[in-house]
């Protein structure tokens, strides 16, 4: 029997393999499954299957009822390119120097062995790979990597493989990523909008939010262009479906950020005859475990390398804990790690002395309510827990109770009834620096991130210039005004 033969073999066993409760398996063996994934940008678990009423999401609601619902998966990083570094080698990008924002751009980084990108074992496996942007299926999708990748995916649509041969896909969709776009069909009320208690109760915020919602609003209906495809294809009832965020939500204290909001993201999972329609898990998934849980559903052997692990099929085994990381972002120089559990949640700030609002370009040029915060807390004007994240330096340590705490507001670190949980969890995290050789640690050099600055400052000018219409540097008060004007509250 030849690999392609053993594979093909490997696939239909692996559906009457030791298979999840909630997957059930095939009566007679099956062809090798198609594998799509749908990934949205900046997207948080905050669609009305996920329990927000305010928000229109039929379509991701439907999908969330013909297969499972997870409630408890986590992005290996906050912020784009580092996470799809992450999850499409299923190796944390500390691990493979691919942690900082968009760097090795202009020196022809590649991975180090043997280390590869999911999508060259599909091929080997005797899938066709695609990747789609947005709703041009004629046009490449978002990838992102820190490194450099040669033709990571064999074309951008499904319909361009010989007749028979099972894909692997991607759709890549704009959707929730700045700037948002309104929903015409289905305005929200910013009134009836509730924030989550460390965002100011103000009209931009709220605006703002109600804005983010109805481009998920938007990106529900691509959704469902994406399936109605699909079926149109003859394909669904063969197609393992994945929709899930990339990171979380583009708000101050999500995105770029550990905190529940920057890396906790939605995951809808279906397979028509294998899932129990209506499933809800909450085991924790990393992002980095997708690619090996998918290879395990067709039947392909797993590196050794790979820090991710499958979480379905034959060997899989829920996590104890979830790890993430955030470095550099934009021109902005961090360092931050966390590990999550069920209940509990320990970050670790490398730079204490530095304020979580450090200078960022991207986010005064596209946040309004970073400036807002900025405003109030110049006034006196924010409550407890708006002021702990504008406030000038941060604790070295975060401990927080999940369970009384999902917000994380109270910082257990200092508490000694925690003392014990937070060894614990600092163990875990210097186990896992050390065996993951979190290249973190290793400075960028210093002219490279002054001319990041010095570039950033420029584009944030010429936005104030060009865009905002100033003839000056505005202060932050005059910049809120034109804030309000733009978001049509004034």
């Amino acid at each position: 029997m030849d690999r392609r033969q053993f594979l093909k073999a490997a696939g239909a066993a692996v559906t009457t393999a030791a298979l999840p409760s909630y997957v059930r398996a095939a009566e007679t063996p099956q062809p090798r499954p198609n594998i799509l994934w749908i990934i949205a940008e900046d997207l948080s678990p905050d669609m009305a299957c996920y329990g927000n009423p305010l928000v229109k999401t039929p379509n991701l609601d439907k999908l969330a009822a013909q297969g499972a619902r997870r409630t408890n998966c986590f992005a290996n990083a906050p912020v784009c390119s580092a996470v799809r570094s992450g999850f499409m080698t299923a190796m944390y990008q500390t691990s493979i120097g691919a942690h900082n924002h968009r760097s090795h751009r202009d020196d022809s980084y590649q991975l180090p062995a043997p280390v590869k990108l999911i999508t060259d074992h599909f091929v080997e496996a005797g899938y066709f790979t695609s990747n789609a942007n947005n709703l041009n299926f004629d046009k490449p999708g978002k990838t992102d990597f820190n490194f450099e990748a040669r033709r990571p995916f064999q074309g951008t649509d499904w319909r361009q493989r010989r007749e028979g041969r099972p894909f692997y896909a991607q759709v890549n969709l704009y959707g929730t990523h700045r700037p948002f776009r309104p929903d015409p069909e289905n305005p929200i009320d910013h009134n009836k909008v509730t924030l989550p208690p460390y965002y100011p109760d103000h009209p931009i915020a709220k605006r703002d939010w109600a804005n983010y919602l109805e481009d998920m609003q938007i990106l529900d209906r691509n959704v469902g262009k994406v399936l109605a495809r699909l079926e149109a294809d003859g394909l669904a009832d063969n197609t393992i479906v994945f929709f899930f965020g990339d990171h979380g939500r583009c708000h101050i204290r999500g995105k770029q950020f550990l905190y529940d909001g920057g890396i906790r993201v939605p995951l809808l999972i279906r397979w028509p005859g294998r899932i129990e329609p209506g499933t809800v898990i909450e085991d924790l998934v990393s992002l980095i475990d997708l690619g090996p849980t998918c290879l395990n559903l067709i039947g392909a052997s797993l590196p050794s390398y790979m820090h991710g692990r499958p979480f379905m099929g034959e060997g899989a085994k829920p996590r104890d804990y979830i790890i993430a990381a955030r470095d550099r972002c934009d021109e902005t120089v961090d360092r931050i790690r966390c590990v999550r559990t069920k209940r509990f949640k320990y970050i670790r700030n490398f730079y204490p002395d530095r304020p979580y609002m450090q200078f960022n370009a991207y986010k005064k040029r596209q946040y309004p309510v970073w400036t807002l915060v900025q405003v109030l807390k110049e006034q006196g004007k924010l409550t407890g827990a708006q002021a702990k994240f504008a406030a000038d330096t941060r604790p070295p340590e975060e401990l927080y109770d999940l369970q009384t705490d999902p917000h994380e507001l109270t910082n257990l670190a200092d508490d000694e009834s925690y003392a014990k949980t937070l060894t614990e969890m600092r163990n875990l995290l210097d186990t896992w620096l050390d065996q993951t050789n979190d290249k973190g640690a290793i400075p960028e050099d210093e002219k490279y991130i002054a001319k990041l600055n010095s570039d950033a400052r420029g584009r944030l000018n010429k936005y104030l210039q060009s865009e905002a219409h100033f003839d000056h540097a505005p202060t932050d008060e005059e910049y809120l005004a034109f804030w309000e004007k733009k978001l049509a509250l004034k």
